[in-house]
C-alpha cells in the first residue's frame, strides 16, 4: 500500500509542473481577452526591464509577452540578453537590416520570438492533426501580405470544428478564436518557464 502511494505521489510530482504551467498560462491568456486593446504596432521607446507599451495598445506579440509576464517571465529581458550574446542567430540583420539589439522592439517581433522559443523551448511538429496542439503551445503563422503572426493554444475545443482554440490579436484586440488551421503555419513551440520545471 505504501509503495502504491509512493508511485502515485511520484507520478503527481512529475506531471504537476506541466499542468500548473498550463493552468496559469491559460488563465493569463483568457484574462488578456478582457482588455480593450487597439491594434497598434508602431515603434515606441519603453522602459527596461519589464517594459511595455501603453496597456490600451498592442499587437499579437504583446498578448504573449503580457501573458508570460503574469507568470513572472520578462520576455523583453530574456530576448534582449540572448540577442546581445548571440545576435547572429537572430534574423534582425537579415529581415530589418539591423546591426545591434534594440530592447524597445526586439521581443515584439515574431521572428525573434520564434528564434528564442526554438533555443529555449521545445520545437514541436507542425501538423494538420488538432490533437497535436495542447494548451500552452505557441503557434506562428504567415498571414496574407507575408505578415508573421503568433498566438497560443488554450484549453478549449471548438464545438464546430474540433480544433483547439487560440488566444491572439489579429487586429481586433486579444480574443479567443477558432483559426488554428486558417493560415499557413510557420512554427509550433512550447516554452515552459524555468520556475515551473524546478517545482
Amino acid at each position: 500500500m505504501r509503495y502504491l502511494a509512493f508511485l502515485i505521489s511520484l507520478t503527481f510530482a512529475l506531471t504537476s509542473h506541466a499542468s500548473t504551467f498550463e493552468n496559469d498560462i491559460v488563465a493569463a491568456l483568457k484574462e488578456r481577452t478582457q482588455h480593450r486593446v487597439t491594434y497598434d504596432g508602431r515603434y515606441l521607446s519603453i522602459p527596461y526591464p519589464n517594459g511595455d507599451v501603453p496597456d490600451n495598445i498592442g499587437v499579437c506579440t504583446d498578448v504573449i509577452i503580457r501573458a508570460y509576464r503574469t507568470l513572472g517571465v520578462d520576455l523583453q529581458k530574456l530576448v534582449h540578453e540572448d540577442m546581445q550574446a548571440n545576435f547572429g542567430l537572430y534574423p534582425s540583420k537579415r529581415i530589418w537590416g539591423l546591426t545591434k539589439t534594440d530592447k524597445n522592439i526586439d521581443h515584439r517581433r515574431v521572428p525573434n520570438l520564434q528564434t528564442f522559443f526554438s533555443r529555449y523551448g521545445q520545437v514541436l511538429a507542425v501538423s494538420n492533426t488538432p490533437s497535436d496542439y495542447q494548451a500552452g503551445d505557441l503557434v506562428t503563422w504567415n498571414l496574407p501580405g507575408n505578415r508573421p503572426h503568433i498566438g497560443m493554444v488554450i484549453d478549449q475545443i471548438s464545438e464546430h470544428s474540433g480544433w483547439p482554440l487560440i488566444v491572439h490579436n489579429v487586429g481586433m484586440g486579444p480574443e479567443i478564436d477558432e483559426m488554428l488551421f486558417d493560415y499557413k503555419m510557420t512554427g509550433h513551440y512550447r516554452y515552459v518557464p524555468t520556475q515551473y520545471l524546478e517545482e
